[in-house]
């Protein structure tokens, strides 16, 4: 088993621990602002960084993946509890720190049973529809508050919309000013001096700004006191039937971020060299997601931007997350009065800037311009969430991955060979040209497992070929197995069929390349019988047509 903090070092100490002081320059604004979108405290976002972090960051496989609430999973904590509770309130709370108790529950689940491989469902184009809608949902509620305009923010997307344009007439002038410096200030920076924690220098010069000029009495709202002293350990206590009714948003919570995490974890990794464990990095978010919500935060994911800036600060190791975890937890000590003036229209333009990436604008042309399919997919996915809810969102994700799979399952490959064992005919062609692999023998290659989803399709293929051969000139089937890993029972279900007709139109069967597994798989299904097996389509065109 690694050991925690693999890959650190003498000579890399110093630069792992400026990049903790980054890190920590970035995640301090950004949680606040994640916080105010789930409907919770401060608190809950700086907790997040302490407890959850360093559970984390001990037990994680990858060396520089970064665990936090992102954006994402913050307005799905918010569409999901928002229905349960009132925003702020205790009993909101409460539902946030089960709701992560929950998470964590699953992706412990998740790594016991080696069951990672159910994200793969959620495919690039859903997950960009998914997280699309939900950045665009709190991109409403950032602009309404980097405008000074007072809006239900755990309201509907439609809600929120109509809020903001009837309340455009109580624009606040200074937030207004405030935001437009901040976000100039945030993508300037952005571009052309990454290093530089610019959300920290907002935050400051903004607080500074508001202090200075007493702007809370112009009307800028401001973040207001903030509890100091470090988390509690801490338990919902709440009755089942209101723990059933979190599982929903837990199991959606929980399929995106291991979608997300687990590719990220693996990309950092092949890119660095090191190896990573997917099911230990399962087990990391779920004990973090548990330590999350015994301590007041709530549900803790990956943050894809917090990685890239570890890896563009030179970070190779997790010593980076402890040294974000004891400055919150510093802050949270002895530095609270230093967030209380801080002013929310800066909150909301850093997050705004941050979430930005999150619309998928660049995914959904590129999805346009190379598969039209797949960009309805996500475009679909995208409006549901937005306009019907998180929840319908990620149940539409699964069923237009099903769609999606069972659309490409239904059209696999399916060539007859010629001599040379090249494909010639494509039986997915409407009109075959009728060649036979050899005299009296055709050869076909299904490329995919033989399944529900193409037995039929399968089945059919190999009469038109037999069919559109000169009749009488037929007298052997030889199937390629090499490609078919598996075999259904609803596809050995039309393999029985197809025997049967080739049993009465007088040819024979042989498999050729079949594969230990598969074989075994003909046996235990009944399919072989008296078939003959080759080794190679050319010993047996060798022996079938002689």
């Amino acid at each position: 088993m690694q050991k925690p903090l693999a890959g650190l070092t003498r000579k890399n100490v110093a630069r792992e621990l400026t990049a903790g002081v980054t890190l920590l320059a970035i995640a301090i604004p950004l949680n606040i602002g994640y916080a105010q979108i789930a409907g919770l405290p401060p608190t809950a976002g700086l907790y997040a960084l302490i407890v959850p972090t360093i559970v984390y960051a001990l037990v994680v496989s990858s060396r520089q993946l970064v665990a936090s609430p992102d954006a994402a999973a913050a307005a799905l904590v918010a569409s999901s509890i928002g229905g349960l509770a009132a925003a702020g309130s205790a009993d909101y709370a409460t539902l946030a720190l089960a709701q992560a108790i929950l998470c964590g529950a699953m992706f412990l689940l998740l790594a016991f049973f080696k069951l990672g491989f159910l994200a793969n469902f959620l495919s690039k184009p859903i997950l960009v529809g998914f997280v699309g809608g939900l950045a665009l949902d709190i991109l409403v509620s950032q602009i309404a508050k980097m405008l000074g305009v007072k809006i239900d923010s755990g309201g509907e997307f439609v809600d929120k919309v109509a809020g903001l344009a009837t309340g455009l007439g109580t624009t606040n002038l200074i937030s207004l000013a405030i935001s437009v410096v901040a976000v100039v200030i945030l993508l300037l920076g952005k571009r052309f001096a990454r290093a530089i924690p610019w959300a920290l220098v907002v935050l400051v010069a903004a607080t500074i700004a508001v202090v200075l000029a007493d702007l809370d009495d112009a009307g800028v709202s401001v973040l207001g006191e903030v509890p100091a002293g470090p988390p509690a350990l801490t338990w919902p206590v709440i009755d089942w039937a209101t723990w059933l009714l979190l599982i929903p948003s837990a199991i959606a919570l929980t399929l995106v971020t291991t979608a997300e995490g687990l590719l990220v974890s693996r990309s950092y990794g092949e890119k660095r060299g090191y190896p990573t464990s997917p099911n230990r990095d399962l087990f990391a978010f779920g004990l973090g997601n548990i330590a999350a919500g015994a301590s007041g935060s709530f549900a803790v994911g990956s943050s894809t931007s917090r990685t890239a800036a570890m890896d563009q600060a030179g970070s190779r190791t997790q010593l980076p997350s402890l040294v974000l975890a004891v400055g919150t937890l510093l802050l949270l000590l002895f530095g609270t009065a230093l967030l209380a003036d801080i002013p929310s229209p800066a909150i909301g333009a850093i997050v705004g800037v941050a979430i930005l990436p999150l619309l998928g604008i660049r995914d959904f042309a590129m999805l346009w311009r190379v598969d039209r399919f797949e960009f309805a997919i996500g475009a679909v996915c995208f409006l549901v969430t937005l306009f019907v809810g998180s929840i319908p969102g990620i149940v539409v994700a699964f069923v237009l991955a099903l769609i999606n799979l069972a659309k490409r399952a239904a059209n696999p490959a399916i060539d007859v060979l010629r001599g040379d064992g090249e494909p010639g005919d494509s039986l997915l062609e409407q009109a075959p040209s009728g060649e036979t692999t050899a005299p009296g023998v055709i050869v076909v290659r299904l490329a995919a497992p033989l399944f529900f989803a193409n037995g039929s399709v399968f089945s059919d293929a190999v009469k038109t070929a037999i069919g559109a051969a000169p009749a009488g000139q037929v007298h052997h089937l030889v199937i390629d197995m090499e490609a078919v890993t598996d075999i259904d029972v609803t596809g050995a279900e039309a393999f029985e069929s197809l025997t049967r007709w080739l049993t009465d139109q007088q040819i024979s069967l042989a498999f050729s390349r079949v594969r230990p597994e598969a074989l075994a798989r003909l046996d235990t299904l009944g399919l072989r019988g008296d078939a003959h097996v080759y080794d190679t389509n050319r010993a047996a065109l060798a022996a079938l047509s002689a």
